[in-house]
């Protein structure tokens, strides 16, 4: 199952770009304020645009402190965390399928997302003794249990990432099927260590479980600089390597005769797609399909150029995940709320079935 090169003429794609693309840089603009309006206490529009006005310098500061900090500390923090999640998975899923030229491939075919599992599970079942051994150290007094999965996730995700790259490189170079194979037996190794924590320790099977589904419930702006510090390179490598995931999908050899080093292009790719999926993880849990699904409605509007499609899916990813997330927060009474992992998988898993049926 290959991607082509076809496209449709450069009039056509010209005159769909402008529009389509300020079109979800209005939305996506519109979403960050729109989100913050539902909840489980429905705001009014008058009360939240006047707290961003006053965060803004705007306009003076609510005279209640309880609205500034439900807004602003609360909500605008996850809507963003959840707008720079969302682009970050398309960009990464409109890059491995380029790179793997596999319209099927998404942020967590190399396993990462079995990684972040793993790593998330063992800090979650090991948690109290890990605390008190790194708790004693200097420095790291305020080491707590909860602080210790974010970081446990970000280094399985990577440690799930070199461990796929190392079994798919063959004679010094990268080959797309090898690295699809061995992410397919890194997630299933992976996954049966997940299982056998979970059947270990009982007691830690619910919080596993929540947090495999993917939730931005309970992270705030402490959590962007973690985001920031491993999604940001891979987003510009990602960004500026465009050029090379226009020529990677004209296939190996031709772009090997175009000068390219095919493998070394296709390894900066992967690892720039998958630090952004890493990041991700380890901020929400594992939250699939934005990947798959924002890509390919946009390359029904923009066509195969990479570089108007990376930009697309950064906007339109945000969108996507943003609003999942309010649904999430509000399709339950009383302050419940559906991981949003189970909203983007109930979105995107016909969208899946119905790509492969197509194909």
């Amino acid at each position: 199952m290959t991607i082509t090169a076809s496209s449709p003429s450069s009039s056509q794609q010209s005159r769909r770009l402008w529009p389509v693309f300020a079109g979800l840089v209005i939305l996506w603009l519109a979403s960050l304020p729109l989100a913050c309006l539902p909840g489980p206490v429905p705001l009014s529009p008058a009360s939240v645009f006047r707290a961003l006005a006053g965060l803004a310098g705007f306009a003076p500061a609510p005279d209640d402190p309880a609205l500034t900090s439900v807004v602003v500390s609360i909500r605008l923090a996850r809507v963003c965390l959840a707008a720079l999640c969302g682009g970050a998975l398309a960009m990464a899923g409109a890059a491995l399928q380029g790179v793997l030229r596999n319209p099927l491939a998404d942020p967590f075919t190399l396993g990462i997302s079995a990684g972040a599992a793993c790593g998330a599970s063992m800090a979650i079942a090991l948690g109290g003794p890990l605390v008190a051994l790194f708790g004693s150290l200097p420095g790291l007094a305020g080491f707590s249990h909860a602080g210790l999965v974010a970081p446990a996730a970000l280094v399985g995700a990577l440690a799930a990432l070199g461990g796929a790259l190392w079994l798919g490189r063959g004679d010094g170079a990268f080959s797309r099927e090898s690295v699809i194979l061995a992410g397919i037996a890194v997630a299933a190794f992976l996954g049966a260590l997940v299982a056998l924590v979970k059947a270990l320790n009982e007691e830690s099977v619910t919080s596993i479980v929540f947090w495999i589904m993917g939730s931005f419930q309970g992270r705030g702006w402490s959590s962007m600089p973690l985001l920031l510090a491993t999604a940001l390179p891979g987003l510009l490598i990602t960004a500026l390597g465009w050029r090379t995931l226009d020529v990677l999908s004209l296939g190996d050899e031709q772009a090997a005769q175009a000068g390219l080093d095919v493998g070394r292009a296709r390894l900066w790719l992967l690892a720039g797609a998958s630090c952004m999926t890493a990041g991700c993880v380890a901020l929400a849990g594992v939250i699939g399909f934005v990947g798959l699904v924002v890509p390919h409605v946009l390359r029904l509007l923009l066509g195969w150029g990479h570089g108007p499609l990376l930009a697309a899916a950064f906007f339109g990813g945000g969108v996507l995940l943003v609003w999942a997330d309010v649904l999430a927060r509000c399709v339950l009474s009383g302050g419940q709320e559906l991981p949003v992992g189970v909203v983007t998988a109930l979105l995107g898993g016909p969208f899946f079935a119905l790509l492969v049926r197509r194909r």
